[in-house]
């Protein structure tokens, strides 16, 4: 059967549905979404494909998983450049979701796995974790300049609350491992590497659910840690990083600053780039790249053998 590249246009409010050639301008509501799946219904072998929009595809998408519709969730830079290079420059809803079908069929991209109930669980404590700590250290740097008694008092007030909504996400963190042993295995095998510990695991694991079934390459460029040549003729340009899941590399950053000094093996690759001359940034993001590479090794070969 041949597969019918359905786009779908997200907003927080509607939905713009392009199938087979027609629009279909629906509510971002559950009654919109079974109309949804009504729509697709009468056209066996359809593939929806829409762009991540921040948490406004979470809901459709979760009802297009529950009833066995494929669905590919893409990066929204990657169908602007799609587009722009149709020579497409106007936006609309119209237009996008008629430009998400043309790159389905172009493209063909997988579907993704819906994810288990333990991965939603674990990438919303995470994200949330992440949001009340840069919260938390924006106001403690707030706090430090003001002078007035009542505004001082307001804002320790607000740290306190934030430390106790802090903790309690972590501990919620905590129960999600002991109850899900699958998730606790892959925690426990990460953390026997020297630097990574187990919010480093979590915050890897909750952004990057891909990880153990990559190879290297893969896993580097999806984490956005594979330099990319700048070169034409004979002239080279430096190399960079880009792209990718910003998150991961959040998360492997401070991991990768305590590997860079603790860790035998990488605090040798680290100092040996230090002295070849790189500057201080390129060899920790060289670390960084290294130890993600590591870790989908460790979790893809489970009788792998780490030494430190």
């Amino acid at each position: 059967m041949t597969t019918i590249y359905a786009g779908l246009d997200i907003a927080k409010l509607n939905l713009q549905l392009h199938l087979a050639g027609r629009f279909h301008d629906l509510p971002n509501t559950a009654a919109g979404h079974r109309r949804l799946l009504q729509l697709l219904a009468a056209r066996p072998g359809s593939q929806v494909v829409c762009e991540a929009t921040g948490g406004y595809e979470r809901a459709v998408v979760a009802a297009l998983h529950q009833a066995g519709v494929p669905v590919s969730v893409l990066n929204p830079a990657r169908v602007r450049h799609f587009a722009r290079a149709q020579g497409q420059r106007a936006k609309t809803d119209r237009l996008d979701a008629a430009v998400l079908s043309a790159y389905g069929q172009a493209f063909q991209p997988k579907a993704a796995t819906p994810p288990t109930a333990t991965q939603q669980q674990l990438t919303e404590l995470v994200r949330r974790r992440a949001q009340l700590l840069d919260a938390l250290v924006a106001q403690r740097l707030q706090a430090q300049g003001l002078t007035l008694p009542t505004l001082r008092r307001q804002a320790q007030s607000l740290i306190r609350r934030l430390e106790r909504d802090l903790a309690q996400l972590e501990t919620a963190l905590a129960q999600l491992r002991d109850q899900s042993d699958a998730l606790n295995q892959r925690v426990q095998r990460l953390a026997t590497i020297v630097g990574v510990g187990t919010i480093t695991a979590l915050g890897v694991l909750a952004e990057l659910p891909e990880l153990g079934t990559l190879n290297r390459r893969q896993v580097a460029a999806l984490a956005g840690l594979a330099p990319h040549p700048r070169e034409s003729g004979q002239w080279q340009g430096r190399r960079t990083i880009g792209g990718g899941r910003a998150a991961v590399r959040r998360a492997l950053y401070m991991a990768a600053l305590v590997a860079a000094h603790t860790n035998r093996q990488l605090k040798e690759f680290y100092q040996r780039l230090r002295t070849a001359g790189k500057p201080a940034k390129v060899a920790l993001t060289a670390v960084m790249r290294k130890l993600i590479v590591l870790m989908n090794h460790l979790l893809k070969y489970p009788d792998f053998a780490l030494a430190n």
